[in-house]
């Protein structure tokens, strides 16, 4: 669908923030769509849907009372009680434990997370809104950034010795420990610690923590 020759929707908006919903509508309305309900929490986005029947649902993930992730939540319900339900939804930060719990509702198709961001890009946010009616998916490509860095295993990178080095600090031991078990030099142990930081994406900071983190790191591989 190109936004200036669009296919008519009929949309069920859920968002409480009352300038970004007005806007919204606004902005649908311009572009030949219609806003058939406009809510600001998910008890109202239940109720919107089972009157209205939408071509698709557009919905923040945090709203009232709790402001977590209820508009997720009733985005994911409503897909399991009305199957093939389009629903987009908004979000103000990446959250992948959100996008994957969306991606995972029904068959996957008709679904879509994007950044609040980019409802900037007008056109690109419109396409988006007409690829989820039409049964496609549209993941904000940060959203995707997110969701294979927690896929890949983060100890990929490492050398086998990096490894052993990673293994005996999981095991407490202190860089003397590491060097009399391994017989290599402190200078030799420093510099694989330093790799392993590196390769596990952990800029500096005070090193007891990174050396922490690292180890945290190993024990979830």
């Amino acid at each position: 669908m190109h936004p200036t020759d669009p296919d008519p929707l009929r949309i069920v908006l859920a968002e409480d923030g009352v300038l970004l919903r007005e806007g919204l509508i606004g902005l649908l309305a311009r572009f030949g769509h219609r806003v058939v309900a406009a809510v600001g929490d998910a008890d109202a986005l239940h109720a919107a849907v089972a009157e209205h029947g939408p071509d698709i649902v557009i919905t923040d993930v945090r709203m009232p009372p709790g402001q977590t992730d209820e508009g997720l939540r009733a985005a994911v319900a409503l897909r399991e009680q009305r199957p093939g339900l389009p629903v987009l939804v908004l979000s103000q930060y990446v959250q992948r434990s959100y996008a994957a719990d969306l991606l995972d509702s029904g068959d996957g198709s008709g679904v879509g997370y994007l950044l609040k961001d980019r409802i900037g890009q007008v056109e690109d946010f419109l396409a988006a809104v007409g690829t989820v009616a039409a049964g496609g998916a549209v993941v904000d490509p940060e959203v995707v950034r997110q969701l294979l860095r927690r896929r890949r295993d983060p100890l990929e990178r490492l050398t086998p010795r990096e490894r052993e080095v990673l293994a005996l600090m999981a095991e407490g031991r202190s860089n003397a420990a590491i060097c009399r078990e391994l017989v290599v030099s402190d200078a030799a142990v420093g510099k694989h610690i330093g790799n392993i930081l590196m390769k596990l994406d952990l800029p500096p900071a005070e090193e007891t923590h990174r050396r922490v983190l690292a180890v945290l790191e190993f024990l979830r591989a």
